[in-house]
């Protein structure tokens, strides 16, 4: 049989237990992961790893002084839609990207411990920074509200500026009357829809629209001091739906986990795309970068 017990000193003083998964509230994770690292276990943390970049900072200090893996539970990184899609970002097919934007409502599950961006954003956050090869921010903003218990916000949009004119928004909420968990890619090229509720998990759009002018003129007209576009060219092309070989995101997560303890592979949701996650909640939740 497994073993059971309520109390959690129990489970960091077992001497068999090299590994530990932490699933509980999210306001708890860091005490919990700084006190499993400093029994000398490696951890599994739910998202988001931690409430603060310095708790990230300081989970990942023991870590490596300890030789321990410590990774957060952002599954969709091991979703194979996910995945695929990366890689076509990487292989240059759909262009420059142009702006991403998500949605992830449902209604409820109400939290109390956390608000709805702490508690759902952190999955769009993951994936895009993975997406854009986690590039830093150069600006955050957020604008959410209260409606069911004061001071946790239940719906919340979140406005993140990358280098290159690349913007992403993220609409999270538990008010919703819709389940939707979808994220939409525009590129110069071709345009991607993830939607992780639908049969067919990605779209590909050859669609489009490019700048036309004139033989021997440029965008800008010196004579009148201003930009001149003669046309727009609307590209429409085939609409693709790839197949995907479906693996539970869980299992390979926790697969991968294993791998690093067993193996020494780098992790993939290690405590750097951790704190990429982390540092972008926090910007938004106080207005400003603290680095």
């Amino acid at each position: 049989g497994v073993d059971t017990s309520t109390e959690i000193r129990n489970t960091m003083e077992d001497q068999n237990v090299n590994a530990i998964i932490i699933a509980t509230p999210a306001t708890t994770h860091f005490d919990i992961a700084i006190e499993a690292m400093k029994c000398g276990k490696h951890i599994l943390v739910e998202k988001p790893m931690a409430m603060s970049v310095r708790e990230v900072e300081e989970i990942e200090k023991l870590s490596n002084e300890n030789n321990l893996v410590a990774m957060a539970g952002h599954t969709f990184l091991y979703n194979n839609a996910v995945q695929f899609t990366k890689k076509l970002i990487d292989s240059g097919d759909i262009g420059e990207i142009r702006y991403i934007y998500s949605q992830r409502v449902n209604l409820g599950r109400i939290r109390t411990d956390v608000n709805a961006m702490w508690n759902l954003a952190p999955h769009d956050i993951s994936i895009i920074q993975y997406w854009l090869n986690n590039q830093d921010p150069i600006n955050v903003q957020s604008c959410g509200m209260d409606y069911m218990q004061n001071e946790v916000d239940d719906v919340t949009f979140i406005n993140i500026e990358y280098p290159n004119k690349v913007m992403a928004n993220i609409h999270v909420s538990w008010l919703d009357p819709v389940k939707i968990r979808r994220i939409t890619i525009v590129g110069s090229e071709k345009m991607v829809v993830y939607d992780d509720v639908a049969e067919n998990k990605i779209t590909i759009y050859d669609k489009g629209i490019d700048k036309l002018f004139e033989k021997g003129t440029s965008e800008y007209m010196e004579d009148y001091g201003l930009y001149r576009t003669v046309n727009f060219n609307h590209r429409f092309g085939d609409i693709t739906l790839p197949q995907i070989d479906y693996k539970e995101p869980l299992n390979a997560e926790i697969d991968h986990f294993v791998d690093c303890i067993i193996n020494g592979n780098k992790c993939m949701t290690g405590t750097q795309h951790a704190k990429n996650v982390v540092k972008i909640l926090e910007w938004a939740t106080n207005g400003s970068n603290n680095k």
